[in-house]
């Protein structure tokens, strides 16, 4: 470590403050105690009882701890002290590896600081527009949260001064460095004062990470702490052996299981490429679930509109590629389901680890083709943990499901007001009808259920075939993925050899077609085209967002050069029609309207 000379003022390490075992011991000024009160803060975490009487002390220090154990207030409330809220200027930054990261920290210290007069929080990230963000640095903002790249760009246009920073966190250093900011940190580091306080956090401590200490922190004091239980340990973690074909399909009742509405859990699907993103996504929204996407070309404005839905419940499915959903935490999710088999065994503990969160659990289920079985092992040994097979659910499974619900809330419902009306209903009907009132119940139960009375086509369950029977690969590739980390190469994409359609589908003068599985119905254009970028999952989402339409009352989806046709088979009411026309896809309003027959 750093052999600088402490400021005498700092106490020395023997000194400082043992850890604290309840925040009514630790001293801090009135508005941020009012703001802990009004949290309901009691008992402080591991990471806070080591971290905040240090950093109150003024020391620097290392903190080892895992996402979700409470590193921003520990952090957090020590850099609120340190900044002086009558004084204008940036007293106070804190770098994250992400604009999502960036964005939790700044709405979490901006809750600590809620009842602090005249203090001002800017978050700085890229994909944002620059003006606004230059803007409230140049009215005084005293705290600056950001990510390394947007920091510099302020940097070098002399929109951001760090001269009087007296207080600097880096938050997930590890990460950072992962992501390839380790030259923007070390300059960012380098144009602070030397005297300021800094708290490093980080995963894992790496050599790369101690280096950063050694040079830029002043005898910084090292902290451990075990982050509770860690991912592998509240996740319950499963695996399926699914048929490339069939994984939709499975997934579909995967998630059906899952039920919906603000209070049932969350998911996360994870996919490789941008294009599987867009088609997964439009696949389940034509099955009645809603679901959004979130790969990398999703504009910053859009992305976060998608994860408020999934936080307030308007989605309860959000499929992603591993680069978009960096930085997420999302209280809800309670199940991540890899449909494509990571790569890495530290991509798959990533994947998981956005469930079963700072104590809660969560489940993660794995999709691996016959030729991907292998990979159970590989991952097994490298994370120490044990994969459970599963047999995915069959359609009698989802109907039996959706059955059990509705009568529960018919049970409910035989308790309200009414009641009586509709028996009387009921029962004349029955015998205008002729049928029997059970079988006419029955019937109701069906059609609440969603079970129309086709014939329910069921996957072959030989297709699932148990760990004994699936290949599992030579010893050759079990042995290099235990060794690296790395699996084997991955299977064909959804089209077959390649990761997307013919070459020559992108210049065709012909629309590109998407079908769901909605019955046909009137014609709407939409204002966004191919020229936009926009993708059929784009346009279901913000169709059934915004109109309140299932999505399987959605059709064929032609997407021409200028603007897009859609078959709607539900009416759309004025209000929907106004809602769906201000919604944006791909920066574009949708702008709706009937097409002229």
């Amino acid at each position: 470590m750093s052999s600088a000379v402490l400021d005498p003022s700092i106490p020395a390490l023997d000194e400082v403050i043992a850890p604290v075992a309840s925040f009514d011991d630790i001293d801090l000024p009135a508005e941020l105690r009012r703001a802990v009160d009004g949290l309901g803060f009691t008992i402080p975490s591991p990471i806070q009882a080591q971290a905040i009487p240090l950093l109150l002390a003024g020391r620097d220090i290392t903190g080892v701890a895992q996402t979700g154990t409470g590193k921003t207030a520990a952090f957090g409330l020590p850099l609120l002290n340190a900044v002086d809220a009558e004084t204008r200027g940036v007293q106070a930054l804190v770098l994250t590896p992400t604009r999502e990261l960036a964005m939790q920290v700044s709405e979490a210290i901006s809750t600590f600081a809620q009842h602090v007069r005249n203090l001002s929080i800017v978050t700085v990230y890229g994909g944002a527009p620059f003006l606004p963000q230059k803007s409230a640095l140049a009215r005084g903002a005293q705290v600056v949260v950001g990510t390394p790249g947007r920091v510099i760009d302020h940097l070098e246009r002399h929109t951001l001064d760090l001269s009087n920073v007296r207080f600097l966190v880096l938050d997930e250093a590890d990460e950072m460095l992962r992501m390839g900011f380790a030259e923007d940190v070390d300059r960012i580091l380098s144009e602070s004062p030397r005297s300021r306080q800094t708290a490093l956090f980080s995963a894992t401590m790496p050599s790369a990470i101690r280096k950063v200490a050694q040079t830029h922190m002043n005898n910084p004091i090292d902290i451990t702490v075990e982050g509770g239980a860690r991912a592998t340990t509240t996740v319950e973690q499963t695996y399926a052996v699914v048929p490339f074909r069939q994984k939709v399909d499975v997934l579909g009742r995967v998630l059906q299981m899952q039920g919906a509405g603000e209070k049932a859990p969350a998911s996360i699907i994870f996919v490789r490429t941008k294009s599987a993103c867009d088609e997964v996504a439009m696949d389940l929204s034509a099955r009645g679930i809603a679901a959004a996407s979130l790969n990398g070309d999703v504009a910053q404005k859009d992305r976060e509109k998608i994860v408020e839905k999934l936080r307030s419940g308007a989605i309860d499915v959000l499929v992603a590629t591993d680069v978009a959903a960096r930085g997420l935490d999302v209280e809800r999710i309670g199940l991540v389901v890899n449909f494509d088999a990571p790569r890495e065994a530290e991509t798959y503990t990533h994947r998981i680890g956005r469930t079963g969160r700072a104590g809660r659990t969560g489940k993660a289920l794995t999709f691996f083709t016959p030729r991907e079985i292998f990979q159970v092992r590989v991952i097994e040994r490298v994370t120490g943990a044990k994969l459970t097979q599963i047999t995915p659910p069959t359609a009698a499974d989802v109907a039996k499901h959706r059955t059990a619900s509705v009568l529960a809330g018919a049970a409910q419902r035989v308790q309200g007001e009414r009641i009586e009306d509709f028996r009387t209903m009921l029962t004349s009907f029955s015998e205008q009808q002729g049928v029997s009132i059970y079988d006419m119940a029955a019937a109701l139960l069906a059609t609440a259920a969603g079970d129309d009375g086709s014939r329910i086509v069921e996957i072959p369950q030989e297709t699932f075939r148990r760990d004994h029977d699936a290949p599992r690969g030579g010893g050759r590739s079990d042995s290099r993925g235990e060794r690296g980390g790395r699996f084997d190469r991955e299977p064909a994409g959804r089209f077959g050899r390649s990761e997307r359609p013919e070459r020559g589908d992108r210049t065709r003068p012909e629309p590109r077609r998407a079908r769901t599985d909605g019955p046909a119905g009137p014609k709407w254009r939409v204002a966004v085209g191919r020229n936009h970028g926009v993708r059929p999952a784009g346009i279901v989402g913000a169709i059934t967002g915004e109109g309140g339409i299932n999505g399987r009352d959605l059709g064929r989806i032609d997407i021409f050069d200028t603007y897009s046709v859609v078959e709607i088979a539900s009416p759309l009411s004025t209000a929907a029609v106004g809602k769906i026309a201000m919604a944006t896809v791909s920066g574009q309003k949708l702008r709706i309207r009937r097409e002229q027959a």
